[in-house]
């Protein structure tokens, strides 16, 4: 159970996919950030005095009793498109502040092939890229083998996609891989278990909330940031504790 007393300072993880340029989209909106919106919000969670942990630092401070900040967050960013490289990264980098990248192992240099509404499919970041920003101190965790609907696999199936995705990954960075994401947001008890067998530390959901109202390290909620999010919907976002939907 989550040790936190509901008292305790809301920590918001933030879930974000493609930071970068685009016009305006017709659908997905949550799929997208630009990167002048993306750059206003690190610029506002300094002025704030925000403190950006890394997932690691939030799950001590959530299941393990590590002190709150009073205002925190934590940065995740979903697939591993290779805007991230060219757009988000440097902006992270400039504000100093971590964040997690889940990454789709057996597309890495790949296309988004699963994104299969899209006209033009969005190239993922590959080998070179991502062991270079891991040198420069990007986080990386698992986001599967082939990003699938985890629950609508059979048990094998989803060892191999928990399991051969960290192996994958770890053999990528010569590192621990101790984070995982399910894609979609979708998986069931027996997701929730493997992840925890395979040696993970934490498991991220798509369910709407403060990380505050995660029932335990494998379940853990989180708040889309989408492209309409101006500078009032994200405050909102982060000033405030939000109990779990979903």
């Amino acid at each position: 159970m989550n040790v936190r007393p509901p008292e305790s300072p809301p920590l918001s993880i933030l879930m974000y996919h493609q930071i970068g340029r685009y016009p305006r989209p017709d659908a997905h909106r949550a799929l997208f950030c630009h990167i002048d919106r993306f750059r206003s919000q690190l610029r506002y969670l300094k002025f704030a005095g925000f403190k950006v942990l890394s997932l690691e630092e939030a799950r001590r401070c959530l299941f393990e009793g590590e002190p709150l900040p009073k205002r925190s967050v934590v940065i995740t960013v979903d697939d591993g498109y290779d805007d991230f490289r060219e757009f988000a990264w440097p902006a992270l980098k400039e504000y100093d502040c971590p964040a997690t990248v889940f990454l789709v192992s057996s597309l890495i240099g790949k296309a988004a092939d699963w994104l299969t509404d899209r006209p033009e499919l969005p190239k993922l970041m590959d080998g070179a890229a991502i062991r270079e920003l891991h040198r420069e101190g990007a986080h990386f965790g698992s986001h599967a083998m082939t990003h699938p609907r985890l629950s609508k696999l059979s048990p094998e199936a989803q060892r191999e996609e928990i399991f051969g995705s960290k192996a994958a990954l770890e053999d990528l960075l010569g590192a621990a891989v101790p984070d995982f994401c399910y894609p979609y947001g979708d998986y069931d008890q027996r997701s929730r278990d493997l992840v925890e067998e395979a040696g993970y530390r934490t498991g991220l959901t798509c369910i709407r909330g403060s990380a505050n109202t995660s029932h335990n390290p494998f379940e853990l909620t989180r708040k889309a940031i989408s492209y309409g999010d101006n500078l009032v919907g994200f405050g909102w976002k982060v000033h405030f504790k939000h109990e779990r939907k979903g």
